[in-house]
């Protein structure tokens, strides 16, 4: 299987006949042999009775259902799990994106990369929805280091080797390229057409602005200290601690001199730092247990240096 499309959807019944022609027209002249997986996030239209009836006419169509609303993340990396594709392309269900742009971004792919990810440089999208967005693209490029217009693009398209190393949940999938170059991967972008909504409403809306700095809090923590909790939790717990073995050793002096102890509120300041300094030190401590019980797993670089074909990348990948 040359190219596995993945695409997540919530009440797109309407869209799902136009988006799979559209895929048929765009794909069907590259050669490629393809498969289109559709992830149906827990709709609550008949999304689920128009995918079972499209089966037949699109051979190349499978279909998973979530029973409930389970979010873009759960449903995309269910799709890269069945995905049997060199090559793994995402699409939004909505027909904002064309899938003409994914043999492009194939083509941009095979120069020496591993993931392209689409630019939207013309939103057909309201300012509420724009602006904010570009705030927290900027953002996310200036903390991650990895610079992007557009991160949370519906259509991307990765080498299969890519999707095997990118663990989603929650709403990570905005920050599948940060997390792909931190595992050493070459990204780069590409502009691509964008189509205004024909059909149903958007599922995002502002608040997703606030969940997405919190997520992105939450990656840095996880990079930075996911494998060493230790590291994070102890220093913190060490400068507590020492602090409240300052404060004891100041009292202790004062009662050597003095004979006499009182208490005061320093005092009692130092006995919650010393009993917060073993605090943090045990629950980093239980962090490095839970992590000595999981198997990391790393990408490993391929044999060829310069892979040319989809075939040539496939083969090389065990």
């Amino acid at each position: 299987m040359d190219l596995s499309i993945v695409i997540p959807i919530k009440d797109e019944a309407e869209n799902l006949l136009g988006l799979l022609e559209e895929i048929t027209s765009a794909i069907n002249p590259t050669g490629f042999s393809y498969e289109v997986i559709v992830i149906d996030d827990g709709s609550r239209d008949s999304s689920w009775e128009v995918l079972t009836a499209l089966i037949e006419k699109f051979p190349f169509l499978r279909a998973y259902r979530f029973q409930f609303n389970c979010g873009k993340a759960a449903a995309l990396s269910l799709g890269f799990s069945k995905a049997n594709g060199c090559y793994v392309a995402t699409l939004d269900g909505d027909l904002q994106d064309d899938p003409l742009e994914i043999p492009k971004m194939i083509t941009l792919l095979e120069s020496g990369y591993d993931l392209v990810s689409g630019w939207k440089k013309r939103r057909h999208d309201p300012w509420h929805k724009t602006w904010p967005s570009k705030f927290f693209n900027l953002t996310v490029s200036l903390v991650s280091g990895q610079r992007l217009h557009d991160f949370n693009c519906g259509i991307k398209v990765y080498r299969s080797s890519v999707v095997r190393f990118i663990p989603l949940y929650g709403d990570f999938h905005r920050f599948i390229p940060v997390m792909a170059k931190w595992q050493g991967f070459r990204i780069t972008e590409m502009p691509v057409v964008h189509r205004a909504r024909a059909h149903g409403v958007s599922k995002y809306g502002v608040s997703r602005l606030v969940s997405g700095f919190l997520d992105l809090l939450t990656l840095l923590f996880l990079k930075s200290f996911g494998a060493k909790p230790l590291h994070f939790f102890g220093l913190i717990g060490m400068l507590f601690a020492l602090c409240g073995m300052s404060i004891f050793g100041y009292f202790g002096v004062e009662w050597l001199q003095t004979g006499a102890l009182h208490v005061r509120p320093l005092l009692l300041m130092g006995g919650f730092s010393l009993v917060m300094g073993v605090q943090f030190v045990s629950l980093g401590l239980l962090g490095e247990m839970m992590n000595g019980n999981k198997k990391q797993v790393y990408p490993v670089a391929g044999m060829l240096p310069n892979q040319k074909s989809c075939r040539e990348d496939c083969n090389d990948i065990s």
